[in-house]
């Protein structure tokens, strides 16, 4: 395979987690009679550019169709964590009224929401029909395509050149990433900043979040790889913070190369430091994941055979695509796992795909009242435990699959 980057052979192996159905194509009841399709769920990396990156087996428009079913508004601390990125970005840089901020990978509006409330002019773009559409009742004004230099190009000719743009967690996302980051580099203002927040490729190695890989996951993503990336496609990386949103991520700070006034800051060269000391540039690190994604694999399905064994009674709770992964990769199916909670509507009542364990709404948790609840969206544990405390009054416990089997009692920190 080629490096999707820099066109080098991509041979060293980083993780093999079989095959498995694109994580968001959920299915409906009628889905149940047809065959699906699965796709190999390969990840390899280059060595000459240290990009990890997927084989590719499937187009972007298959896995993000009109009916996308990630809505990024169901998560209040994501909710809470994109208002303070507004406040902390208008404060840093000066944003107003006379501003032009553009959002690539808006979702349903739940950035720029906060944007339009500040009085900032403001522009979305955003592929999937579904979350476009949540994101205009929102009063946000949305450019239902996918983004690369050819729109970039047709929106700075409409007067759209950015102030401020932001990518939060598509970067990973796209298969052409040298297309879509020169986008960026032609859209944005001389003076002009786009941030880019991914999970943190040292991190997903540290913690053995290989459940974090799947098909629409074209790329994993290291300071080392994207600084790279953006040199050869316009841009200049001139700082770089550690965030613990979705298990841990970086967001990095760009500015066009040729007129970007902003100085690099020490942190840049940390955080590089860091990825070297990590072993990211080190292929024997990387051939080492593959046994931590198995022995996560291994000890969940003990634990759910052993639970069966035991008569206790089992739910999940998130229907989110790293579930998807891991339920896939380790084979769990309903007679292990019955259902899964999720508080998205456009998720209710459909079935996981690989799996096909049926999506249920909260109230029939709360009548199953389990022992054991597995909480698969590990990176929203804290959140998820709070709304669902009330488990603990039937003397329920939460348990989490990454990076360790962990069992708590509903109610504990």
């Amino acid at each position: 395979m080629k490096c999707r980057h820099c066109g080098a052979e991509c041979r060293l192996p980083f993780l093999d987690l079989g095959s498995a159905p694109p994580s968001n194509a959920y299915l409906d009841a009628a889905a149940l009679q047809a065959p699906e399709t699965w796709y190999p769920l390969r990840v390899l990396v280059c060595t000459e550019c240290w990009l990890v990156q997927t084989e590719d087996h499937a187009g972007r428009e298959e896995l993000f169709s009109k009916d996308y079913a990630y809505f990024s508004s169901m998560s209040s601390s994501w909710l809470a964590h994109a208002r303070g990125y507004v406040d902390q970005m208008v404060a840093r840089f000066g944003l107003g009224a006379g501003s032009r901020v553009v959002e690539v990978a808006a979702n349903d509006g739940y950035l720029l929401q906060f944007v339009r409330q500040a009085g900032i002019p403001c522009l979305g773009v955003e592929p999937t029909a579904s979350t476009a559409r949540a994101a205009r009742d929102k009063g946000i004004e949305i450019v239902e395509e996918f983004f690369g230099v050819e729109l970039a190009g047709a929106l700075a000719a409409r007067g759209w050149t950015a102030d401020l743009m932001a990518a939060n967690n598509v970067l990973a996302h796209v298969p052409d990433i040298n297309d879509f980051v020169a986008g960026f580099a032609r859209l944005l203002a001389p003076h002009g900043v786009a941030t880019f927040e991914f999970p943190w490729l040292l991190t997903q190695m540290r913690e053995a979040q290989f459940d974090t890989v799947y098909h629409e996951h074209y790329s994993y993503l290291s300071l080392t790889a994207v600084e790279r990336i953006f040199a050869r496609n316009g841009l200049a990386v001139f700082d770089v913070q550690e965030l613990p949103t979705h298990g841990g991520s970086l967001r990095v700070f760009a500015q066009r190369a040729d007129t970007g006034p902003h100085p690099r800051t020490a942190a840049m060269a940390t955080t590089l430091e860091a990825e070297v000391a990590g072993g990211l540039r080190n292929p024997v690190r990387y051939a080492a994941f593959q046994a931590e994604a198995e022995r996560v694999k291994n000890d969940l399905v003990s634990f759910l055979i052993d639970a069966r064994r035991q008569g206790l009674k089992v739910g999940a709770y998130g229907a989110a695509a790293k579930g998807n992964t891991l339920l896939n990769f380790a084979g769990v199916r309903p007679d292990l796992l019955p259902y899964v909670v999720d508080k998205s509507p456009g998720k209710q009542g459909k079935f996981m795909p690989g799996s096909r364990i049926p999506i249920v709404e909260e109230a029939h948790l709360q009548a199953d009242r389990p022992d054991l609840v597995v909480i698969l969206p590990w990176n929203l544990r804290a959140e998820i435990a709070e709304q669902l405390a009330y488990v603990g009054g039937w003397g329920g416990r939460f348990v989490t699959a990454v990076p360790r089997l962990t069992v708590t009692a509903a109610g504990a920190p």
